[in-house]
């Protein structure tokens, strides 16, 4: 090989991300698949976090490992450019299009340059965001279950990492994603509101049930990227209510963010779709004067999920709806009718032929002696999310062939 051709492949490998076949030698496109992922959110009202010249060091969870590394910035919700100084995955710099800054548009997502990084599975890793200026997190995660922390306002740019402040929320950062040690390594999503994003679990452990699935899958042997796409209040049909207490903040309905928050995921394989609770629950209460909703409309939601995902060769598996019988988180949210609904989707997902597979969480986590009600062993407390047994269960339950190499 010539001089000129080493120092091609070379800038390939650093910018492009590429990888060394094993066998001849020659740098093949590198085959990137999702680690870590959370789903953007606006704000609550009157909960916009703000910074200014500050350092924000974001701890994430790995699910599969891997030799390159690069993270996803996005500006999703932001009205204004958000330019970031500088960013580090660990002690290691991150460049876009070779440059250690860059700008990101409202509504824009931007993805690093690959670097060399062995991150290995189930670590925690700290991502460092380095803001300039004023900067408004229009853009965030608000349930993250981690303790994040923030330098002090005006901090030296060029100075080291110093904490000054604890956050609880993942502002920017969407993505991490690596080349795995095991080509053909793929990621399954696991899309949903907050018994996905992990409410009901305890905080800093890494307890939510795609953390069980991720620990499962690497005890077997079959380790994947386990990817978290859940929003709190979040649902199927509609978009978060709008109104004073929660505006967007819920996002918006699965069939409207299914293709950026699923489908966009580098390496997926197979979804996992957990949506509908809210639906039953919030006309009435979150939104006092919506109609109900009924099993046809919520079949008919999961079935287009289920089509899309088959035009992109993505295997789809869709959960029943848990038990919320009992609980007061909203006056109303269960009542005789809306369980009748529950249980009349559940009938038909357990019957349906349109998914790869039907997870029946509703069988894992109910009481036998109370089927409306959570199996008191499971349940977080409030009679709607389960805990940390819960979770583990209801990953232990997930199908063995969920991601095949």
């Amino acid at each position: 090989m010539s001089k000129a051709a080493c120092w091609w492949g070379v800038w390939l490998l650093l910018l492009a991300g590429c990888t060394r076949d094993p066998g001849p030698g020659l740098l093949v496109p590198a085959q990137w698949v999702g680690t870590w992922a959370t789903a953007p959110q606006p704000a609550m009202p009157g909960a916009l976090e703000t910074f200014h010249d500050q350092q924000l060091r974001l701890i994430v969870h790995t699910s599969v490992g891997g030799s390159q590394v690069r993270i996803r910035v996005s500006n999703l919700y932001g009205t204004d450019p958000l330019h970031l100084e500088a960013a580090h995955a660990g002690a290691v710099q991150l460049h876009f299009r070779g440059a250690p800054s860059v700008n990101i548009a409202p509504g824009a997502t931007v993805t690093s340059d690959a670097a060399l990084l062995e991150l290995p599975p189930l670590a925690d890793l700290a991502v460092t965001l380095r803001l300039s200026g004023t900067v408004q997190a229009a853009t965030s995660h608000l349930l993250a279950l981690q303790t994040s922390s923030v330098s002090a306002p005006g901090a030296a740019p060029d100075g080291p990492f110093v904490a000054a402040a604890n956050i609880t929320t993942w502002p920017f950062l969407v993505g991490v994603d690596v080349v795995a040690a095991v080509p053909g390594t793929r990621a399954v999503v696991v899309f949903g509101d907050s018994t996905v994003d992990g409410d009901g679990s305890t905080a800093g452990e890494n307890r939510r049930w795609p953390d069980y699935l991720a620990r499962n899958l690497n005890a077997t042997g079959s380790g994947a990227g386990v990817l978290n796409l859940g929003i709190i209040g979040n649902r199927l049909l509609h978009d978060s209510p709008g109104n004073a207490d929660f505006g967007a903040a819920l996002g918006e309905a699965g069939i409207r963010r299914f293709q950026r928050d699923v489908l966009n995921q580098p390496g997926v394989a197979t979804v996992i779709v957990r949506l509908g609770v809210n639906d039953l629950g919030f006309p009435g209460t979150v939104e006092p004067h919506a109609p109900a909703v009924d099993a046809r409309q919520l079949l008919a939601g999961y079935e287009q999920l289920a089509a899309r995902a088959h035009q992109r060769g993505v295997r789809i598996f869709v959960t029943t709806i848990t038990p919320f019988g009992g609980t007061q988180l909203f006056e109303g949210f269960h009542t005789p009718a809306k369980e009748r609904v529950r249980e009349q989707v559940n009938a038909a997902l357990r019957a349906s032929k349109a998914f790869d597979g039907v997870i029946d969480a509703d069988a894992v986590l109910r009481d036998p002696a109370q089927p409306s009600k959570l199996l008191a062993a499971y349940d977080s407390g409030d009679h709607l999310h389960p805990n940390d047994a819960g979770s583990a269960r209801l990953a232990a339950a997930m199908p063995a062939d969920l991601t095949t190499r």
